[in-house]
């Protein structure tokens, strides 16, 4: 199963979008730089250099195709430049593409070397892993040794041409990710100037940990080492350089490497790790947590902590991770404490896979086969589409964006054919090659080749010294595991049966909706700009509401139209609130709903990120959904009598946003005979992959006419359905408050043609 699903997001990237960098799977095309929307840092880690295709490569030889893997190679020597008058991070080139340059390196001698594959293979993947190491090189020109985060790959950084160098800040993990591959460079090379500079800006970071805590900070000023940000935790911008100084010491050997992991890992489990949980707090103050919520990133951790042999702690995480995923289907980009969903969006990332591949290797208890197996059912039932798998939008209602990034090929299907595959199913023996932090292979042997460096090995006085001061038998090797698990999955069981319980006690499975019991009155979440009631009470804060014509309702408050001064106090509290909903909701992106595409050939497979409206139909309260063939309304607009009713009864309406209030299209295409509605914004190439969803307004009226469901989709989400239809003369969608799979759109939810839903 996990072949063929390989297969189909592979074939889809070099049907649909190669040599482009990565595939957008619900337009099936390639996305190209500069031709798509910016997406911001996201998109640095493009560089015009068939990103995917060199991150995917020495996957295609873990999973036993040494044909595929010979073509690939073929393609990258013969139609890859590194050349390119391109801005790109120097962290993400350095781990997707340095990184399976080298492993597709390591991958080429292993099969020249065995004989039957490649034998014409002469190291020029190598050769294109020095060119672009070259090109990297300048980005270290600081005086503390850190790189810049972004260089040009043909003009560098400092001349007229190359748009970038004025950087002052990069992350940790930006400049501790560079030591694996750099030094494999080095001495695949032999050329020793790689990892010198690697090596000298993992120092630098060791010299600027805080003393007492002996935490880093997540973000650094590359000239000055000040910490500009002072929040440690083991996620998103720190995470591989813990990573990495633990790798370091199993690629390279140097035991100063382990003995910086070790410094830091005891001062981890001492302020972050507050079983299950994986808090970020203040290295000056790590007593002080920094936050109330983790990122998805951090799924790595449980892995590393297999590595260095704390088994219990990586059972606890991992055990809470799943569960956060058994309630939302994917782990979500950040989630609380108690375990709801912070930022929806998951992009595939594979950390919790990695963690899960690491933990069956140490345990062998087929519990994790079982949690491997829900990983790929719900990829292929919530992220599979036709030309791949999408990314999901928002966790809790399905949708998906239109991305997939590199490292889904790269790490996800390595470590999930890892988990179940048996010896006779590889190639080689993996045990001889080290992970790097994008799933990349480099060669153990290497720690005794073309040595480039000062070594310093650790005496035995200073081991004894290091046993005075600290008695665990975990610091310096790992435990045997047969020894933790003596043919008794009940140790592993008694760890993760707390953490059951303690995920299901503060996250329970969502419910039937009901009233949630009393609430202060007009508290801004309540709030609704059809009451009449609310109207009331505003007017007597002194709060005027200003409707706009883009169907957005504008709020202003002047205290002295209060009727009172504890009404002016209610007021400004209410404005308040409404300042800190509109904040939040914008970080959150509120609840949004889900339009899926359900007829040939997307079969459901396609779901868009929804907007609601404070109107209508809820689809977030009611357990059914309106389905039915979509149709264009005439005048477009909605705002006017409709010319072509007999063709939207009983269909969704397609309606565009502008020149009226959206209560009013809703009652336009309603009077037609409409089931649902779809509100498409005229605004040009705005998405919400961009924007901030909201709630279509009413119009100041009683809006209980409306009765039909209205939802809003930005322009590019909406092209999606109106290419649709432009190619398929049915297209059938469901208006949902999340995506559902087969059985739930036949069973719960009633067909358009005419029925009422």
């Amino acid at each position: 199963q996990v072949l063929e699903m390989f297969d189909h997001a592979y074939q889809n990237y070099m049907d649909h979008a190669y040599p482009a960098d990565e595939l957008m799977p619900l337009t099936c095309r390639g996305r190209v730089r500069g031709l798509e929307p910016s997406r911001g840092d996201v998109d640095d880690a493009l560089g015009k250099f068939s990103l995917t295709l060199i991150d995917t490569m020495d996957t295609l030889a873990v999973l036993n195709k040494p044909v595929e893997f010979e073509e690939a190679v073929r393609r990258v020597l013969r139609d890859v430049r590194l050349d390119n008058d391109i801005v790109v991070s120097v962290f993400e080139t350095n781990i997707r593409v340095l990184g399976g340059l080298l492993g597709g390196h390591s991958m080429a001698l292993m099969l020249r070397d065995g004989g039957r594959y490649m034998p014409w293979y002469q190291d020029e993947l190598l050769s294109m892993a020095k060119e672009l190491g070259l090109r990297l090189l300048p980005a270290f020109n600081t005086s503390s040794g850190l790189p810049y985060p972004r260089i040009n790959l043909k003009h560098g950084l400092h001349s007229p041409e190359s748009r970038t160098g004025t950087e002052t800040d990069t992350c940790t993990a930006c400049a501790g990710t560079m030591i694996l591959e750099f030094a494999a460079l080095s001495r695949f090379t032999g050329e020793p100037v790689f990892e010198a500079h690697a090596r000298r800006a993992l120092d630098f970071l060791w010299e600027k940990r805080q003393r007492n805590s002996n935490l880093v900070g997540t973000t650094i000023n590359i000239h000055t080492g000040d910490w500009v940000r002072r929040d440690s935790g083991v996620g998103a911008g720190i995470d591989s350089y813990y990573e990495y100084l633990l790798k370091a010491y199993i690629l390279l050997g140097d035991d100063s490497y382990l003995e910086r992991f070790n410094t830091h890992y005891s001062s981890i489990m001492k302020y972050i790790s507050q079983p299950p949980l994986l808090l970020d707090v203040h290295i000056h103050k790590p007593l002080l947590n920094a936050r109330t919520w983790m990122d998805s990133l951090l799924a790595f951790f449980p892995g590393l902590q297999v590595l260095k042999g704390d088994i219990k702690p990586a059972i606890e995480t991992h055990e809470m991770l799943y569960q956060v995923i058994k309630k939302h289907n994917f782990l979500p980009e950040a989630f609380t404490t108690d375990f709801r969903v912070h930022w929806g969006q998951h992009p595939l990332r594979p950390e919790f896979a990695e963690s899960t591949y690491f933990l069956y290797k140490a345990t062998g208890d087929p519990y994790y086969l079982e949690t491997g197996k829900t990983i790929l059912e719900n990829l292929n039932k919530f992220a599979r589409v036709p030309c791949g798998f999408a990314a999901m939008k928002d966790v809790r209602t399905g949708s998906h964006e239109d991305r997939m990034d590199s490292f889904f090929l790269a790490e996800m299907f390595k470590y999930l054919f890892l988990l179940f595959a048996d010896k006779e199913d590889l190639l080689f023996d993996m045990d001889h090659y080290l992970f790097t932090t994008e799933a990349h292979l480099l060669p153990l042997s290497l720690s005794t080749c073309n040595h480039t460096g000062p070594r310093r090995n650790t005496t035995a006085q200073e081991l004894l010294d290091l046993a005075d001061l600290d008695d665990s038998n975990f610091d310096w090797s790992c435990p045997n595991t047969q020894g933790l698990f003596p043919n008794n999955p009940a140790f592993a069981r008694s760890i993760r049966e707390p953490i059951q319980n303690a995920v299901d006690k503060s996250c329970p499975r969502p419910g039937p909706r009901g009233d949630s019991g009393p609430q202060p009155p007009l508290r801004a979440r309540d709030f609704m700009a059809n009451s009449p009631e609310q109207l009331e009470l505003l007017r007597r804060m002194g709060v005027s509401l200003i409707h706009l014509k883009d169907g957005r309702v504008q709020l202003v408050q002047h205290a002295t139209q209060a009727d009172s001064a504890v009404d002016a106090e209610d007021g400004l509290r209410f404005m308040q609130e409404m300042i800190e909903l509109s904040s939040q909701q914008q970080k959150e992106q509120l609840p949004p709903r889900a339009v899926q595409i359900i007829s040939h050939p997307f079969f459901g497979r396609v779901v868009l990120t929804a907007g609601p409206a404070q109107f209508g139909l809820d689809l977030f309260k009611s357990s059914v959904g309106a389905r039915g063939s979509v149709a264009l309304t005439e005048p477009f607009s909605g705002c006017s009598e409709v010319t072509n009713p007999d063709l939207l009864a009983g269909r969704i309406a397609l309606v565009q946003r502008g020149q009226c209030m959206f209560a009013e299209k809703a009652r336009s295409i309603q009077r037609a005979g409409a089931i649902g509605g779809i509100v498409i914004d005229d605004n040009e190439g705005s998405s919400s992959d961009t924007a901030p969803l909201f709630q279509m307004a009413g119009d100041g009226k009683s809006t209980d006419d409306i009765t039909i469901p209205l939802l809003f989709l930005f322009n590019k989400e909406g092209k999606i359905i109106l290419d649709a239809l432009r190619e398929y003369r049915e297209v059938e969608v469901l208006l949902s408050d999340r995506a559902r799979d087969r059985g739930e759109r036949e069973g719960r939810v009633q067909r358009g043609g005419g029925a009422a839903v």
